[in-house]
């Protein structure tokens, strides 16, 4: 079935194993479309497991943009992710197609819906290499020193995107303002979060880590050191698992089931960051998918083809 989209544009986003992967797919399947990945983590080549990355067998079934387009020695941000979708999102339009980004990367997502504008700062190495000794906590509170408002707006627990924003502000006195309407272009964007209960989706989270264990997550670190020659600093400034595994392996954390139930409350508490995160965004339309409707993504299709055929 085709439809024309002209210049909409679905969100699909949520926490951690909320689900979002097959909703976009089965929407792409229903009304033509293309995934746009946005997520941080599976913007590298090499980081399937840890990730989360779906399999090929599944972006086989659907076309999927911005996975495996990067090297895990390089650095890729939201500036970089917004330049490049806004061109891949501009092409699948042209082709009369519905872009669908999907992921969890919060502020990635921002900054493609309401057109952030990024200054050209380049990273300042010494600088970096200083804060990175520093806890999350004591950026955090340089930063809220620095710049409040941008101080509201960002993940307190990321180090990597906190030692950015100090950086940014050290050099050109703050961070742009994030609060810009949605105007990026013209688009109109449709966000639609995936709801799930606090207790179905910690369940959710410990089956996906049970399960990337026994695909190999240990061994794809390994890879990452040993193959891609990365540090266990570089490997573990990826966070979650990639932050624990190393410890691991190397002998601080005693033994696998240690290291699963750490991975599980680091990802618990992740997905915990991220609804605080888009409950910030009050035009964000949260669908839960109900387990025991022939079709679970019913009230998911109804809104997506409301917004496609308005």
């Amino acid at each position: 079935m085709e439809f024309r989209s002209d210049n909409k544009i679905i969100v699909i986003l949520g926490p951690t194993a909320s689900g979002k992967s097959d909703v976009a797919i089965r929407l792409a399947q229903k009304f033509d479309g293309e995934i746009i990945s946005a997520d941080s983590r599976q913007i590298y080549r090499g980081m399937d497991i840890g990730s989360g990355k779906i399999t090929e067998a599944e972006q086989k079934m659907v076309p999927h943009h911005m996975l495996d387009i990067a090297s895990p020695k390089t650095e890729y941000n939201a500036a970089k992710f917004k330049k490049k979708t806004e061109k891949i999102i501009k092409d699948i339009l042209k082709r009369g197609k519905v872009p669908i980004i999907c992921g969890g990367t919060g502020f990635w997502i921002k900054a493609l819906v309401d057109n952030v504008d990024f200054p050209e700062v380049k990273p300042n190495q010494e600088l970096r290499i200083k804060m990175q000794e520093l806890s999350t906590e004591i950026l955090f509170n340089k930063l809220k020193k620095l710049d409040p408002e941008r101080a509201k707006n960002i993940d307190a627990k990321n180090k990597v995107r906190l030692i950015r924003a100090i950086e940014i502000c050290k050099a050109i006195g703050k961070v742009p303002p994030m609060n810009q309407e949605s105007k990026i272009k013209n688009y109109d964007f449709l966000q639609i979060g995936i709801a799930r209960e606090k207790e179905e989706l910690n369940e959710r989270i410990k089956k996906n880590v049970t399960r990337r264990f026994s695909m190999g997550m240990i061994e794809e670190v390994k890879d990452l050191h040993e193959k891609y020659k990365l540090s266990w600093k570089k490997i573990q400034s990826f966070g979650l698992s990639y932050n624990l595994i190393p410890e691991y392996l190397k002998g601080n954390i005693k033994n696998k089931e240690e290291l699963k139930e750490k991975i599980y409350l680091a990802e618990k508490n992740y997905a915990k960051r991220q609804r605080t995160w888009f409950a910030k965004d009050k035009r964000i339309i949260w669908i839960p998918i109900e387990q025991k409707e022939k079709n679970k993504y019913a009230n998911i299709e109804k809104e997506v083809s409301r917004f496609i055929e308005k």
